[in-house]
């Protein structure tokens, strides 16, 4: 785990230190072990990528995405276009690679990577509009580039353009479909029924997102867009055991990534990267600063976002592991030259990820877009469903910058049904009283009946972000409706009402 640690603090993403375990053990290391096949790395590889879509889509919030998905569906489309285009041109006239290997370098290095993006953005406090177009990015634009590497990879003549963007269009749609039916009934399943053992909701999330991608395989549609969509769905429907859920995913996104990047390291052969390296630079430095400024600007030009924004997308395209693992398809197809594809695209990922992530936070900074991280944290709240009982028993953890810190029992106005049974503050319990004053670090048992158990994790949600005045002020809860108008309004303008009587009773008295 010291390479977690180290990749933490240093902003470059896991990849680079788990390719150099597997380089060290591989031919040319320490072990000098031999290994060559592509096929198993491939899908191995597709196999880790489903998982590492389904960690990042689990922690995906639906509030951010939502404002994003126009501007990452362009990117991932017309963008993914855009980028092909000018890397392939790049490739075939500065490097002298043919026109099907240029294709294939310009397809394979225009998908972004889950991984990557969502372990070095999520360390970096940037607004949740460029986080939520960057992150769904990586989750759609796998699919398009996948079809085209393919297609790009078979035997005999490339397709027709309009033929290709039919056979895209017609998988995303697919694949769309698949994800979202399957990912709301999945989650309509797990909150209705009450599994026999806590440790079973983690297993059972990850089963549905993996089933969502097998089924959207068979259907002939985009299986990695269908794991993504129905992961979001999955963590943002308030499940029960959230927390033990989110911990186990993010667990095994980390032995995807390190199983996958060590087995990459495993199948270069470090002595054939020389003759490669100057092309890499060269094709990645046509990917970094053209192509992929180009795809941004051009993709998002309809939304008039600021140019600070978009250069740092520019800059944000981060590359991992999924570019070297499409480089095994032409590699597996028997393509001509496809060794060398590999080696390019290997060395334009190192390269170019230890220049792009360490620098992302700096360059935020120096456009001024980098927000403050001491913004208020969300609520930790877990469910445990009470089926026998009718009810459901929430695990409310106030972090250290909740707005909840000095709110009242009584003043939470939590709905009829709901009631905080117990308080646990530096390791001891209690039983609140209604003017027991909350504060960082508190734990609460809230117990709430199945009817209004959303409205009561929504209401400690309001009073999280805005405090006790959640609501009347028009503070929004995770479900993004606004908390103006609900009980709490209405008892402001109850006592408004109330204050006016009096005023009409008491103010000839007091002329008397």
């Amino acid at each position: 785990m010291a390479a977690v640690r180290i990749s933490s603090r240093s902003g470059l993403p896991s990849l680079l230190l788990y390719l150099g375990i597997g380089i060290a053990i591989g031919q040319d290391g320490i072990f000098d072990v031999t290994f060559n096949n592509a096929e198993l790395t491939q899908v191995i590889g597709y196999a880790a990528l489903v998982v590492i879509l389904a960690e990042g889509g689990l922690g995906t919030k639906w509030k951010e995405i939502k404002p994003a998905l126009p501007a990452a569906a362009i990117l991932s489309t017309v963008g993914v276009a855009v980028s092909v285009g000018v890397t392939a041109a790049g490739a075939h006239y500065l490097v002298g690679l043919d026109w099907r290997q240029s294709l294939i370098i310009g397809a394979v290095v225009s998908s972004t990577d889950a991984a990557a993006v969502f372990s070095v953005l999520r360390k970096v406090p940037l607004p949740a509009r460029i986080t939520g177009v960057l992150e769904a990015e990586s989750g759609f634009n796998d699919a398009p580039v996948v079809i085209l590497v393919v297609a790009f990879s078979a035997k005999g003549s490339v397709d027709s353009w309009y033929v290709l963007v039919g056979e895209i269009a017609l998988e995303l749609a697919i694949g769309a479909a698949v994800g979202l039916a399957v990912g709301w009934l999945g989650s309509f399943g797990l909150r209705h029924v009450a599994l026999p053992a806590s440790g079973l909701y983690p297993i059972a999330v990850m089963a549905i997102a993996v089933s969502a991608y097998a089924a959207g395989a068979m259907a002939h549609g985009s299986g990695f867009l269908a794991v993504y969509l129905a992961a979001v769905i999955l963590g943002n429907a308030k499940l029960p055991h959230w927390p033990a859920t989110r911990g186990f995913a993010d667990g095994l996104g980390w032995l995807a990534q390190i199983g996958m990047f060590v087995l990459l390291g495993l199948l270069v052969t470090p002595h054939d990267l020389y003759a490669d390296f100057w092309p890499a630079v060269i094709v990645g430095l046509v990917l970094t600063v053209v192509a992929r400024p180009l795809e941004v600007f051009i993709s998002l030009a309809p939304f008039r976002l600021p140019w600070q924004e978009k250069a740092l997308m520019s800059w944000a395209g981060l590359r991992g592991a999924v570019p070297i693992i499409l480089a095994t398809i032409p590699m597996v197809s028997g393509i001509e030259g496809s060794t060398r594809v590999f080696n390019i695209v290997f060395v334009l990922v190192i390269v170019y990820t230890v220049i792009q992530g360490p620098t992302l936070p700096w360059l935020a900074k120096a456009l001024k877009i980098a927000e403050d991280p001491a913004e208020a944290s969300d609520l930790g709240i877990e469910s445990a469903p009470l089926e026998r009982l009718r009810g459901h028993l929430l695990s409310v953890a106030i972090p250290g910058k909740s707005k909840m810190h000095g709110v009242e029992i009584g003043e939470l106005r939590l709905p009829a049904g709901a009631a905080v049974t117990l308080v646990v503050r530096d390791g001891k319990s209690f039983v609140p009283a209604p003017s027991t004053a909350l504060r960082h670090g508190d734990e609460l048992l809230v117990v709430t009946t199945d009817p209004v158990r959303d409205a009561a994790e929504e209401r400690l949600r309001a009073v999280g972000e805005g405090g006790k005045l959640a609501g009347w002020l028009g503070t929004t809860g995770t479900g993004g409706e606004s908390l103006a108008g609900s009980h709490v309004a209405q008892d402001v303008a109850h006592a408004l009402k109330t204050v006016t009587k009096r005023g009409k009773t008491d103010g000839p008295k007091a002329h008397q």
